[in-house]
């Protein structure tokens, strides 16, 4: 796969990804655990399907074949999708946003630390801007934070902390193995830690088809794109990428939803932007 390519296909792995405030404005009555549930049992669900499709009765095969690493990527991704929904019943989406915002720092130091790759110069400064400018976007809505809050952005902080090792297990084992069933093995490790908190279950038919298409289209399929591009793009670039969902999430809640952004959010989420495309086009000339 070539650089562009991939790139497209982290751009519409964000893309995806940055829908799921604007889907959740709409449910009638599923909230918190719940939601966390359906979620990710139908993105599992989804996978599952894929990989049927694909491998016929090769499935059970392919998850043995995982190996540690793919075993441990798929707690990673369980550990983001919990984290990211039990956050949200604790503190603000932006509290929560704010935290997520640190992935492409943790993921360059391991990417150093771990893969010894050297990390460009202007990958340091796309980070540093992109951090700046996700800082601007949430600043003048960061509520007063009490105990509940707190634990909540500490519960929010496993986000970047799973994200960016799983970015680095993708780039170690993803040449060896094939890790799209740990996309699978996360969403059935979420959905059942999330059961106990979930039941007895209150979603509506109107909830469950959102909730379906955010396990299908919002987590399962970007998720699936992800570990298919992570092959051509460096550590940084991934995580830089992904800030895009955070960076799109207020757009699509402003068409959809009616949430008018903040102007910190717009001048904020245009820095973002800009060190995006400065990190990707320098990088596409240095090739």
């Amino acid at each position: 796969m070539t650089h562009r390519k991939a790139v497209i296909l982290m751009i519409c792995a964000a893309t995806l990804w940055s829908i799921a405030g604007v889907f959740t404005r709409h449910l009638e009555v599923a909230r918190g655990f719940e939601v966390t549930f359906w979620r990710s049992f139908f993105a599992a669900l989804f996978i599952a399907g894929v990989m049927l499709r694909q491998y016929k009765w090769a499935f059970i095969p392919r998850l043995r074949l995982l190996g540690k690493l793919g075993i441990l990527s798929g707690f990673m991704w369980a550990t983001m999708y919990s984290c990211f929904m039990i956050a949200l019943t604790m503190t603000t989406v932006a509290n929560t946003s704010v935290m997520e915002s640190l992935s492409p720092l943790f993921t360059a130091l391991l990417a150093w630390l771990v893969l010894r790759q050297k990390i460009p110069a202007r990958t340091w400064w796309a980070i540093a801007a992109a951090c700046v400018g996700m800082g601007w976007m949430f600043i003048g809505s960061i509520s007063e934070v009490d105990s509940r809050g707190l634990l909540g952005m500490l519960i929010a902080f496993g986000i970047p902390l799973a994200a960016s090792a799983n970015v680095i297990i993708l780039k170690k084992g993803g040449h060896a193995v094939d890790l799209v069933p740990a996309v699978f093995m996360g969403g059935s490790i979420s959905a059942l830690l999330m059961l106990p908190f979930a039941w007895p279950f209150h979603a509506s038919l109107h909830d469950i088809i959102i909730l379906a298409i955010l396990g299908f289209f919002q987590l399962g399929f970007p998720c699936m794109l992800m570990v298919k591009a992570s092959g051509s793009l460096t550590a940084p670039e991934i995580a830089l990428l992904s800030l895009l969902e955070v960076l799109l999430a207020p757009i699509w809640a402003w068409l959809g939803a009616g949430e008018v952004p903040a102007t910190a959010s717009i001048y904020g989420g245009a820095v973002v932007l800009v060190a995006l495309v400065f990190n990707e086009l320098t990088a596409m000339r240095d090739d």
